[in-house]
């Protein structure tokens, strides 16, 4: 697009930046978050195709005052957090929402492939496994506590350790996608084929429902943020083979960011399945059933909501404030 007709589109935007900066618009902190928002992807653009153009001056300064404004009430570390998760990353997901589904068609698809293989293959889920994790959980069976695994080590040890572990494994799913993509692929595919095969081992055994009171207390939301982190790869790995109108290093500069972005919105999310698998999941065996399956219906309610449906309701929120007429 050239310059003239960038300017020409976004000019009553801009303007509407101008007056809420100036105090000529009421605006509040979040509205003008949004604004922001808006304002620093105009810039980004127009320091890609117009870099030292008088434009690009121009919305640095409107950036600058934005911020400025934004945040001189609201100088807490606190804050620019609420703002991360409240506006920032549900906007990126919204945007990149067909990734979401990528990864959860490819999640879905391991998962089947384990059942069927576990099913077909009587040596797989060793294979998967190991040999002492199975013979472990079946000891555990015969003594009427398939998910006893869990009770071992200390509560906050086994927190700190799970939680560890969990953020590795996250990490690990997400940054493999610097490979185009292709090792986020398999790790999640690893991932999937793990629990396919694990859920049906305990179907086979006829300990189906422990097995779901036990995993999925801290499952919901420790499987939904690696699926998440895989999106955040296929993000990563589409920005180096997909650059669109941008140069590959701009577009992997900015895919960078965006997908690290959502990376980093599942850390709360996992430092909770450990806590809840170090503090909670060893007690599963005692508890009531009402009480396991509102922990596994509440967690995965949280974590759906913040990533299926928020996002479509702070975009729907942003695009009727940046249409509202001056």
């Amino acid at each position: 697009m050239r310059e003239v007709a960038f300017i020409k589109q976004n000019k009553e935007k801009w303007l509407e930046f101008e007056l809420a900066i100036f105090g000529k618009a009421k605006k509040n902190p979040d509205e003008l978050a949004n604004l922001y928002i808006q304002l620093m992807n105009d810039l980004s653009y127009a320091q890609t195709y117009y870099p030292k153009s008088k434009t690009v001056i121009y919305l640095n300064h409107l950036a600058s005052q934005i911020y400025q404004k934004i945040y001189k009430t609201k100088r807490t570390e606190k804050n620019r957090i609420v703002e991360f998760f409240k506006i920032e990353v549900p906007l990126l997901l919204f945007e990149y929402k067909r990734y979401l589904l990528y990864a959860f068609v490819l999640f879905f698809a391991t998962v089947a492939m384990g059942v069927v293989s576990a099913r077909y293959d009587p040596n797989f889920v060793r294979l998967i496994l190991g040999d002492d994790y199975v013979n472990m959980t079946l000891e555990n069976i015969k003594k009427g506590n398939p998910m006893a695994v869990y009770g071992s080590g200390s509560n906050w040890g086994s927190f700190v350790g799970i939680t560890m572990n969990n953020l590795y494994v996250g990490a690990k799913c997400y940054m493999y996608g610097i490979f185009a993509g292709i090792g986020t692929f398999f790790v999640a595919m690893n991932n999937g084929i793990m629990l396919g095969s694990f859920q049906y081992f305990f179907y086979e055994q006829n300990v189906f429902w422990k097995s779901v009171r036990g995993i999925w207390i801290h499952g919901a939301m420790e499987i939904f943020g690696i699926v998440i982190e895989t999106a955040a790869g296929f993000i990563l790995g589409a920005s180096i083979l997909f650059p669109k109108t941008y140069s590959r290093i701009n577009s992997f500069k900015i895919g960078f960011k965006n997908s690290f972005k959502i990376f980093l919105s599942t850390f709360p999310f996992t430092i909770g399945a450990g806590f809840l698998e170090g503090f909670i999941t060893r007690y599963s065996i005692d508890m009531p059933n009402w009480l396991s399956s509102f922990i596994i219906l509440f967690t995965l309610a949280i974590i759906s909501f913040y990533y299926l449906v928020y996002p479509a309701i702070v975009y729907k929120k942003v695009h009727k404030l940046s249409a509202k007429p001056n």
